[in-house]
């Protein structure tokens, strides 16, 4: 037979197959970012984003005016003050009805609303028991979580009032060569409705994706590419192949042995 003459010649055509079936390339359109961006290209973008409370959002809000008195009974604290230390001050949670309980107002539906339209709203509402107020909103629970194939995935805080896509990728240290660039998904809660949407960050029209400004527990979920995928399934038959080559090899070395 040729592979009694030629055995050596044999054994590297195996190895040379098993590493063309293990091994997959990605090309430089699926990893590049904003492809279609021109050097020295104005875009302006019309992305206006304010982030709007939702149901079970933990919300912070402070009351003062230029008598603390006045104001003491719009902010609620658990503890009382011992030795110096400042009571803590007590955090409000939206309700299933898009509610908080506000002291002495009482019912205030605020789900729906931006910080900013809630407090024009407080103001409002504190107008018969304070005079010029200054009203101070914090969202405490805005955290985004970003999944599948990028270096560091997790759930990540925000501290700021907002996040894009990009500084959440850049949170979890960016993609992994693996990860599909151009069908990014992103997962958004409306109170209990599930709302899926896809950008492609290859194209700058990203930029003006609805979900280029993330909100608060936003899911950002990386697809494996096709060169993963095969990768993955390779994988799992990598074993098999070994097995393969190793009884071929023995084989021939017999061969050799036995010639």
């Amino acid at each position: 037979m040729a592979f009694q003459k030629h055995p050596i010649k044999f054994i590297a055509l195996v190895l040379l197959t098993s590493t063309i079936l293990l091994s997959s390339c990605a090309s430089k359109k699926d990893v590049v970012y904003f492809q279609n961006a021109s050097s020295f290209e104005t875009m302006v973008s019309d992305n206006s984003h304010t982030n709007k409370f939702k149901i079970d959002d933990v919300v912070n809000i402070v009351v003062s005016t230029y008598d603390p008195v006045a104001s003491q009974p719009f902010n609620l604290y658990k503890g009382a003050a011992e030795g110096g230390i400042r009571p803590e001050q007590v955090d409000y949670i939206i309700d299933k009805n898009g509610e908080i309980d506000f002291p002495v107002i009482g019912s205030l539906k605020i789900a729906g609303l931006s910080p900013e339209e809630t407090k024009a709203l407080l103001k409002d509402k504190l107008a018969p028991y304070l005079k010029d107020p200054i009203i101070n909103i914090r969202l405490k629970n805005f955290t985004v979580t970003v999944l599948g194939e990028v270096n560091r995935p997790g759930t990540y805080p925000v501290n700021g009032e907002q996040i894009t896509i990009l500084e959440a990728l850049g949170l979890a240290n960016d993609l992994t060569i693996k990860g599909m660039r151009e069908n990014v998904m992103v997962i958004r809660d409306f109170n209990g409705t599930k709302v899926y949407t896809r950008i492609d960050l290859t194209k700058k029209e990203a930029l003006n994706s609805p979900v280029y400004y993330l909100t608060q527990n936003d899911v950002v979920y990386i697809e494996p590419n096709q060169s993963a995928v095969t990768a993955s399934a390779l994988d799992n038959r990598a074993s098999i192949w070994v097995t393969i080559a190793s009884i071929l090899i023995t084989s021939t070395v017999l061969i050799i042995t036995r010639n």
